[in-house]
């Protein structure tokens, strides 16, 4: 496969085609894949930030969220690593389908989720499972800058067999003074039985790793259950608020919101679709994308929070409230994109759609 991307201006990201370079067995279920620009260029990107990626799933494109694991050091290569999720379109096909030599679809780099909008001397890094990718990408930069830094990583895994990065945690903590890390397991491998701490997450497991954890800025990355988890225990612990930074993706459909309303019941606005002549009403207080799922339209979507960039449209007329997770970019609100799931209108809309 082959495909054409021209370099952009520096820190404008890309959108477009990537080529895959190399794929690495990271555990039994997680795999990294290698990408570069078809044509050589790099890319700026901050530390934590995630790619769109969009795959053909028996036939029909299908997009997901995937982090940058590497680190912006090395901008002519990006990696990203990924759990095969049991049912999951895209994770499945990444894993059964992309080899070196082939090309996928991507967008980005997007999101805040970085140390490089919260600088700080001391870092709390919380993660469970493949909720570790971000967390290595901020890891390896500031190994690689060897910053005077202090980093303590807690990472969360079910068993031995399925620590992320298992081995390059081991060497980085060797490597630099200033770096911690503890792994965590709920229970032991088939083939090895875990000798280190055990458990989920605990206040004071926390602790024990990080006694000034109140004082540290806090990244957590993980399952929605464990991000509940290590929240409260923040909370408990007095760490404040702003302090403490998340990422995650859900997955989960639009559904038809209960507060779309219809004209004569509410304020609502007339939002018709340029490209396929359809139309439909959605409330001053609901998002476009959940109006158009209750008209009985399918927009391209995946996380609903405003993070992926999945449902980026071009607005042709009207004005909308957008309250966005980064997942758009100053340059394409100054055109007159907006994420669909996370915009309002303010007025009767016309969509490139």
């Amino acid at each position: 496969m082959t495909a054409t991307i021209a370099r952009p201006e520096t820190g404008s990201g890309l959108a477009g085609s990537l080529l895959c370079t190399g794929v690495v067995d990271v555990t039994h279920d997680v795999r990294s894949f290698v990408l570069r620009p078809a044509v050589p260029a790099a890319y700026d990107f901050e530390p934590g930030q995630h790619l769109t990626l969009t795959v053909p799933v028996a036939g029909e494109p299908v997009s997901r969220c995937y982090t940058i694991s590497s680190s912006p050091r090395r901008p002519e290569e990006l990696t990203i690593t990924v759990k095969r999720v049991p049912g999951g379109p895209v994770s499945n096909w990444l894993h059964d389908h992309l080899r070196a030599g082939d090309t996928v679809v991507a967008d980005g780099p997007l999101g805040s989720f970085s140390t490089t909008h919260h600088p700080a001397a001391r870092y709390l890094f919380l993660s469970a499972g493949s909720g570790i990718t971000p967390l290595m990408s901020m890891l390896r930069t500031v190994h690689e800058d060897r910053a005077d830094v202090d980093v303590v990583l807690v990472h969360h895994a079910r068993t031995p067999a399925d620590i992320v990065f298992r081995d390059e945690l081991r060497t980085i903590e060797a490597e630099h003074p200033s770096v911690r890390v503890v792994v965590v397991c709920e229970t032991d491998a088939a083939d090895e039985t875990w000798t280190g701490p055990r458990g989920r997450v605990t206040l004071q497991q926390l602790r024990d790793a990080a006694p000034d954890l109140a004082e540290r800025e806090v990244f957590t990355c993980g399952p929605a259950p464990y991000m509940a988890a290590v929240r409260d225990l923040l909370a408990e612990a007095g760490a404040a608020p702003e302090r403490c930074h998340e990422e995650s993706f859900s997955l989960a459909g639009p559904e038809a919101p209960s507060t779309v309303v219809g004209a004569g019941t509410g304020t609502s606005y007339a939002v018709k679709l340029r490209r396929s002549g359809r139309s439909f009403r959605c409330a001053e207080d609901t998002p476009v994308l959940m109006a158009a799922a209750a008209a009985g339209i399918t927009l391209p979507s995946s996380c609903q929070e405003g993070v992926c960039g999945t449902c980026k449209t071009l607005v042709l007329a009207g004005r909308v409230e957008m309250e966005h997770q980064g997942g758009i970019r100053p340059r394409e609100v100054a055109q007159g994109q907006a994420l669909l799931c996370c915009s309002t209108p303010c007025e009767d809309l016309v969509l490139d759609a």
